[in-house]
């Protein structure tokens, strides 16, 4: 019977369908668009592999008998499946259905990308975003294995197998323990930091963000004292409130309500730190296009 069944053909079951739809070979044939002739050859296979007649057939009428009966249910739910399985794949391939890998810096998690994920996941419900908090180095080396599909960063030193684009500009703000005698009313200035210790993002993280932070110190003619290196805001945070230095974040990781800490926005300079996506030129998840016109 297996071997049988291997001669089955999708059009056998959609010819079946229709006479079982119709039971009229003549209506039937002129739905299917072939001759009469040629509908009852094929249904005569059809019977033939199966090992059994389908219809009952008499010159007045055609009526489907018990095994037609129980073969219309099977058929039905072949075609069924089918359809939904085409319908998946056209999802897939017009990237309306599937998953996408995003990696993130923690500070853009803080105010930026929330709203964007929860925008994307309401508009494209088919569609499951897998997020990992990864540095910009990480991230980098992420896209390059293929294990993440995009990126946030923030870091423009990319190969050229990269796309990059500019998404957020924002602030630098200065972190300082909550009694500390710099305050929003007396500072002037970073440089009334230049003998204090900093807590710093390591530089082979982010060069590029690194060296900002040593432009906006150099603006006042000092290079910061470098006590400590983090990549966690929780933990730079940690080390200020316990006095180990201050430190220069991005305004959207500022935390005004969870440690002993105060924040000063650094409002008077032209350097600002700037949020890209990063992506592969050649990729391969059709998702991929889906959020990149969302965003």
């Amino acid at each position: 019977m297996i071997s049988k069944i291997n001669q089955l053909e999708l059009r056998h079951l959609r010819y079946f369908l229709v006479l079982a739809e119709t039971l009229h070979f003549r209506k039937a044939a002129n739905k299917l668009l072939i001759s009469q002739s040629a509908l009852s050859q094929q249904i005569h296979l059809l019977e033939t592999i199966l090992g059994a007649k389908l219809f009952d057939r008499t010159n007045r009428k055609v009526v489907l008998n018990t095994a037609g009966k129980l073969f219309l249910e099977e058929a039905q739910f072949v075609m069924n499946q089918l359809n939904n399985a085409m319908g998946r794949w056209q999802e897939a391939l017009n990237g309306a259905s599937g998953q996408l890998k995003i990696g993130f810096v923690g500070s853009s998690m803080k105010h930026y990308l929330p709203p964007i994920i929860k925008a994307f996941t309401s508009k494209h419900p088919k569609i499951g975003l897998a997020l990992e908090e990864l540095t910009n180095s990480d991230q980098l080396k992420a896209l390059e294995e293929g294990t993440i599909d995009i990126g946030f960063v923030r870091s423009n030193q990319v190969s050229p197998e990269m796309n990059i684009k500019s998404v957020y500009k924002e602030n630098f703000s200065l972190v300082l323990p909550e009694h500390h005698p710099i305050t929003e009313s007396n500072f002037s200035n970073l440089g009334q930091c230049a003998h204090e210790p900093f807590i710093l993002y390591p530089n082979e993280s982010s060069p590029m963000y690194f060296q900002q932070i040593l432009n906006l110190c150099s603006e006042h003619n000092f290079s910061p004292i470098i006590s400590h290196r983090a990549i966690h805001g929780t933990t730079i945070f940690k080390l200020v409130e316990n006095g180990m230095g201050l430190s220069i974040i991005p305004n959207s990781l500022r935390d005004e309500n969870n440690y002993k800490i105060r924040f000063i926005t650094l409002k008077n300079t032209t350097i600002k730190t700037e949020l890209f996506i990063v992506w592969k030129k050649e990729f391969k998840n059709p998702v991929l296009h889906t959020f990149l016109k969302h965003i």
